[in-house]
């Protein structure tokens, strides 16, 4: 039989066990939610190194984009003016042609032509790159187009803010005014 302290004392030893086992619970809880802790910020730390990598390696990339355009930019205007002279030299052999033959010319109506023929083939190669020459006389002022460089009596009622005269034309390349007509506006 069993006596009262034996079971007093079984039973503070089943507490004992559970208490231990309590401990030993908790502590394993704590050591995995410390192990869980660790793998967050692990997590976090993996994520962030992963995130400054992929943003270094993209300034990075720009930084190379950027300098390979800009080195590109340049080949092609000096390539562009290249193309340009090129085309415009034939128009200067011509010139060194007309001035030879004019050393000796005695009809002047050849030598006329001669500057005209030179004047229409420089003309029609600027053309064939874009060039335009602006014709306004006759046009309203548009000082966005225009240079008023004097301003006269209108002839007619009609020619008021009109432009008049035209002293110097104006050119654009592609819709781009490269340089503004000057004009005499009426008033």
């Amino acid at each position: 039989m069993a006596t009262k302290e034996s079971v007093e004392q079984e039973n503070e030893e089943i507490k004992q066990e559970g208490q231990e086992q309590e401990t030993k619970a908790e502590q394993e809880a704590s050591e995995e939610q410390a192990q869980a802790n660790e793998k967050a910020e692990e997590t976090w730390e993996d994520k962030y190194n992963e995130l400054n990598d992929k943003h270094l390696r993209l300034y990075s990339e720009f930084e190379n984009f950027r300098r390979r355009t800009a080195k590109e930019k340049l080949e092609l205007i000096n390539s562009a003016s290249s193309d340009l002279i090129k085309e415009i030299l034939p128009v200067i052999d011509d010139m060194e042609r007309a001035i030879d033959s004019n050393k000796s010319a005695e009809d002047l109506e050849t030598v006329k032509q001669g500057f005209e023929l030179v004047y229409n083939k420089l003309y029609k190669t600027l053309q064939s790159k874009g060039l335009e020459a602006a014709d306004v006389t006759g046009e309203s002022f548009d000082p966005e187009m225009h240079e008023a460089i004097a301003k006269i009596p209108a002839p007619e009622e009609g020619m008021k803010g009109k432009i008049i005269d035209v002293v110097e034309k104006g050119y654009s390349i592609n819709d781009k005014v490269i340089r503004y007509s000057k004009v005499v506006v009426g008033e």
